[in-house]
């Protein structure tokens, strides 16, 4: 059976020889680590609750039974939801096949068990053990799980960061384009070719990733879809139903459903 352990001890497994390391880790509030870095490729998947990394510009978003790859000596931060259980993989940056660049990835049952099997191992294993072989095939599956897109761009600039912030602060802001220009002093074309600079999507693209993102967040904390509606300000379920399907392929409680049946 596996040890739960804090931040402070988790810390100590990333610098061990072994070529990956598994450990799960419980946040008994919410809390955030600041900016830092990984000698080691890291991997955390979300068993209960969520976590939210910033790295390269953007916000990632990892709700339950999903997980978010930070390759090694990648700058970054993470933030937990209250009591989340998060188990984190330290991989060895020489391994090839994991994405050479941070992304979320979704999880599947056996991956899941293989990452619970590892945990509750010794994680001074010999390179010829049955822990290493463990090991590699958890390795090996990892690098076949297909790459979600739970990213929020973020940038420096100072108008696309004002209204990141007021997006992200008040999820259910519902300001049009026209509007949000006219608080900036800018015309409706200026900071439409504004935000294509800095995000690489239309305005409209752009606020529904981040809707996306918080409705997850919601989600995984057992809001309820009614509840997640009027969170993001959408006139009706229905419409923030159409918006989830648009983008995930399917509705939001078909979509939790499955996480939860993992």
């Amino acid at each position: 059976m596996f040890e739960t352990i804090g931040w402070d001890e988790i810390k100590n497994f990333e610098y061990m020889d072994q070529p990956i390391i598994a450990k799960i880790e419980q946040a008994c509030a919410s809390h955030e680590i600041p900016l830092h870095t990984h000698p080691k490729g890291q991997l955390i998947l979300a068993l209960h609750g969520y976590v939210t990394c910033e790295v390269s510009a953007k916000m990632w978003m990892v709700p339950t039974h999903s997980a978010i790859w930070i390759p090694a000596n990648k700058v970054h931060s993470n933030r937990a939801s209250d009591n989340a259980e998060l188990c984190h993989l330290f991989i060895d940056g020489n391994m090839p096949g994991m994405p050479q660049n941070t992304c979320t990835l979704a999880i599947t049952p056996l991956v899941k068990e293989l990452m619970f099997a590892l945990a509750g191992s010794n994680q001074h294993y010999g390179s010829h053990s049955k822990t290493a072989r463990l090991a590699q095939v958890l390795f090996e599956q990892l690098t076949e799980m297909p790459i979600q897109h739970l990213d929020f761009v973020l940038s420096k600039n100072r108008v696309i960061q004002a209204m990141s912030q007021q997006l992200i602060s008040q999820p259910g802001e519902r300001k049009t384009l026209p509007q949000w220009a006219e608080q900036f002093a800018l015309t409706e074309r200026t900071l439409a070719r504004l935000i294509t600079k800095e995000t690489g999507m239309t305005f409209g693209k752009w606020r529904t990733q981040l809707h996306i993102i918080t409705s997850l967040q919601a989600l995984s904390d057992n809001q309820s879809v009614q509840q997640v509606s009027e969170l993001l300000g959408y006139e009706s379920v229905s419409a923030f139903i159409t918006m989830f399907k648009k983008v995930m392929k399917t509705s939001p409680m078909k979509y939790m459903n499955g996480l939860n049946a993992y």
